[in-house]
């Protein structure tokens, strides 16, 4: 393959659109005759609805509708939304009503819409719904909430628990009676949101003349969202188009389908108007899918040279009040064993339970942050306990890069056997430790601490499953006019697609790259598609691209070499024109070519060429995963009077097999840092002993802003991967892995003794509390803290 492109850092196609304000976003659609939505949403975290009385909202001013449950009865929409992902381990696999029906489970559930001239007129007719719930006992908390005591979640389940899974290999029981060290640890890891920039938004348009609906939605994954509403519905897909539009950041909670998706074409269709739902930042903390609240029991086992061999436990996962998303999430987090080490054994189950709160679903790095927190907590706990470096104990415990392919033992979410696919581990760190001065470190800190100051390093590594199957496509076809038009199912949420994709396409065609235009996200447009998830695009659709627009090379350098009567092994591709080599008058533009396929009627077609100069390829792993991988490395200064956490500077070094534009790569990269640094010290989503949320604004839930970011270094490595053309593996997730593991490795470093900081996010009081054993406010916070983290 031509890499005249690819492997440079080509300026983002996208930005002089999105920077100028000329994106279309779903708050910026405009139809002929625009009706607004606002959502009735529970003030309960758990009840039975006795009444929802909206006739004084029917008839205030500017109300069109007011829909319920026993509307979406009615539209024959009255059954518990269809579950995408189904998996044997849950037992009921219980999702929600896309309008509470007798019961609500969690504040924010939607209960009514209410269909009005504008948005405020609908809030008001909204807050004059009166829906009258009957309290029931709530159960916060996975591990309370698991109990049999606990209160039920759902009033006609016996149990809280949703699904109980269990992985592992090897004799563990064996390889912990061997081990010379044994050490256990509670590991707790916090329940964040999505909170990207852009809140969720729904359109729907409905045209009766031909049963025709049309649903925009800021999704990353309009096919399953057409699949579900039409499932849903009992509608056929072929007369429902469902679009991504531009959208301002996912993060995997907009690959969910929400019941806004079902409810507002609902209503579209029962009013025949377009019908517009926006989600406002209130809204977003309740009504969008959070993650993790996991607590893990761990047992690390260690040789004598503290090489990690084997580790067993069990843990809690907090579903919230459905399964959205299936158990795809806490499988996520244990089929990230063994990461990047070679262990012996591992034996860990995991109960995947129900609690009166926000359903939860995939955040950037799904589950494989909760993962790799666990392995570098324990990796950090052998360093500490046998006074190893803790890049020491990593480099005695990696798979080695001759073991590659690597079979790890474990099973992969659909039943096959887990193998690494290329790296050198070992490389990667040494790549990071170099670049973060980590040898340099104690001088650092001696000479801090001569001034007073306190200073921390943490070190951790990942590997990361990407390019997940089955499948996605992309149709290369090149016009009359010489441009090239890409088609692709993949949604953009603004990482860089339609650069990345233009840059495999220019090169496969030897074309100008500003010569392609991009068609994405559009399931009128592409028949088939995935979603943006799991850091899969540039492996599943890049390769679709690339092997599509090879076709077209190959079709059009035939049409050229019938037309110049030489071989196609004497002509030469360059700026969209065919060559005979060395006679460049002797020339055809790949324009030209394309109306000799596409001929007038009576027209003659080249012989044994099919018509238009075009391709569509799906491209498919077979099942075999991508896997990336890296170490980060974290320096922060900690002030004890405060409990203020300083980062200073952060170092990554990563393998995300070929690298197809680094600067977006870096673009990548850094985001998932700075979502890791939320994770570590800021984002906690908090709920009282009701299910009330008690943070959910931006003063108290807590995001890093700019002054909170450090310099980020970024080493690359390229270690392709033999699993597809282009040897690309993913990177749209690889920063966020490990950071918090880093990060809260360096604090604890940091502090003077010998603490132990196990869970995150870590916030100044409770740093403050550490270091000040004696401070009044000690016991007090630490409370805190306890609840917390067995939370």
């Amino acid at each position: 393959m031509n890499s005249r492109l690819v492997g440079t850092r080509s300026e983002r196609r996208e930005d002089a659109k999105l920077l100028s304000g000329r994106g279309r976003y779903v708050d910026d659609i405009s139809l002929p005759g625009l009706l607004e939505a606002a959502f009735v949403r529970s003030t309960a975290g758990h009840g039975r609805i006795l009444s929802v009385d909206v006739a004084a909202a029917r008839t205030m001013p500017g109300v069109h509708a007011v829909l319920t449950y026993a509307d979406l009865v009615a539209a024959g929409a009255g059954s518990r939304m269809p579950l995408p992902f189904p998996h044997p381990a849950a037992r009921e696999g219980l999702t929600q009503y896309a309008l509470a029906a007798d019961e609500v489970c969690y504040v924010g559930e939607p209960i009514a819409i209410v269909v009005a001239d504008d948005r405020q007129l609908a809030e008001d007719a909204a807050s004059a719904v009166i829906v009258d719930v009957d309290p029931l006992p709530v159960a916060i908390g996975c591990v309370d909430a698991a109990k049999d005591d606990a209160p039920n979640v759902h009033s006609d389940r016996s149990s809280n628990v949703a699904a109980h899974l269990s992985v592992g290999f090897g004799d563990v029981d064996a390889v912990f009676d061997a081990a010379a060290h044994v050490f256990s640890d509670r590991v707790a890891m916090h329940r964040g949101g999505c909170h990207a920039m852009e809140c969720r938004g729904v359109v729907a348009e409905y045209s009766r003349h031909d049963d025709h609906l049309t649903v925009w939605t800021s999704t990353q994954s309009p096919y399953l969202v057409r699949r579900i509403l039409c499932q849903h519905l009992g509608r056929d897909e072929h007369v429902t188009r469902v679009l991504a539009p531009d959208v301002g950041g996912g993060f995997g909670p907009k690959a969910n389908v929400y019941p806004e998706e079902i409810v507002v074409p609902i209503a579209a269709m029962a009013l025949g108007r377009p019908v517009r739902w926006s989600e406002d930042r209130r809204e977003h903390f309740v009504a969008t899918l959070q993650q993790r609240d996991q607590i893990w029991e761990v047992e690390v086992a260690a040789d004598e040279r503290g090489r990690m061999t084997g580790l067993r436990g069990r843990a809690w996962h907090d579903a919230g009040a459905y399964l959205p998303y299936g158990v795809v999430l806490p499988l996520t987090a244990l089929t990230a064993l063994p990461g990047p080490y070679a262990l012996d054994a591992v034996s860990v189950t995991m109960d995947v339970v129900h609690t009166n709160a926000v359903p939860t679903a995939p955040v950037r790095g799904a589950g494989r942050p909760c993962a790799a927190f666990v392995l570098e907590r324990m990796a950090d706990r052998i360093a500490q306990e046998l006074d190893i470096d803790p890049a020491e104990v990593r480099r005695r415990s990696f798979v080695t890069a001759e073991q590659m392919p690597y079979a790890t033992g474990m099973r992969y979410r659909d039943g096959s056997s887990v193998s690494y696919d290329s790296g050198d581990y070992a490389q990667c760190l040494e790549a990071a430790v170099e670049r973060s001065g980590y040898a340099g470190f104690e001088d650092r800190r001696r000479a801090a601490l001569a001034d007073g100051r306190y200073l921390g390093i943490g070190i951790a590594s990942y590997v990361e499953d990407t390019g997940v199957g089955p499948f996605e496509g992309a149709t290369v076809r090149v016009e009359r006019s010489g441009r090239v038009v890409l088609t692709t199912g993949a949604a953009n949420q603004g990482q860089g697609h339609a650069t990345m994709l233009s840059q495999i396409c220019a090169d496969a065609l030897s074309v100008d790259l500003n010569s392609i235009r991009i068609e994405s996200a559009d399931t009128g447009r592409f028949p088939m598609g995935m979603g943006t998830i799991g850091s899969r695009i540039a492996v599943m659709a890049g390769s679709s691209v690339q092997q599509a627009a090879t076709e077209v090379r190959m079709k059009a350098l035939a049409v050229a070499a019938d037309a110049f009567g030489v071989g196609t092994q004497a002509l030469t591709i360059e700026g969209g024109f065919i060559s005979v080599l060395g006679q460049p008058d002797q020339s055809i533009s790949l324009g030209e070519i394309a109306a000799r396929l596409f001929p007038t009627v009576g027209g003659v077609l080249p012989s044994d060429v099919s018509a238009g100069l075009e391709a569509t390829s799906f491209f498919s792993n077979g099942g075999r995963i991508a896997y990336a991988y890296g170490t980060h490395v974290a320096e922060v200064e900690v002030i004890l009077d405060t409990g203020e956490v300083r980062l200073l500077r952060y170092t990554v070094a990563h393998d995300c097999g070929r690298i197809i534009n680094p600067a977006i790569v870096d673009g990548q990269i850094i985001g998932g840092v700075v979502h890791g640094i939320g994770n570590a010290l800021f984002e906690r989503m908090m709920h009282d002993d009701q299910g009330q949320p008690v943070n959910a604004n931006y003063g108290e839930y807590l995001l890093p802003m700019a002054c909170e970011i450090p310099p980020i270094d970024i080493v690359h490595i390229e270690t392709p991967s033999p699993l597809n053309p282009l040897g690309a593996k993913g990177a749209g997730e690889g920063g966020t892995i490990p950071a918090a593991a880093a990060i809260i490795g360096a604090i604890e470093r940091a502090l003077p003794g010998t603490a132990r900081l196990l869970h995150h996010p870590v916030g100044p009081e409770q740093l403050y509390a550490l270091i000040n054993l004696n401070s009044p406010l000690t016991s007090k916070i630490s409370g805190v803290a306890a609840q917390l983290q067995s939370r």
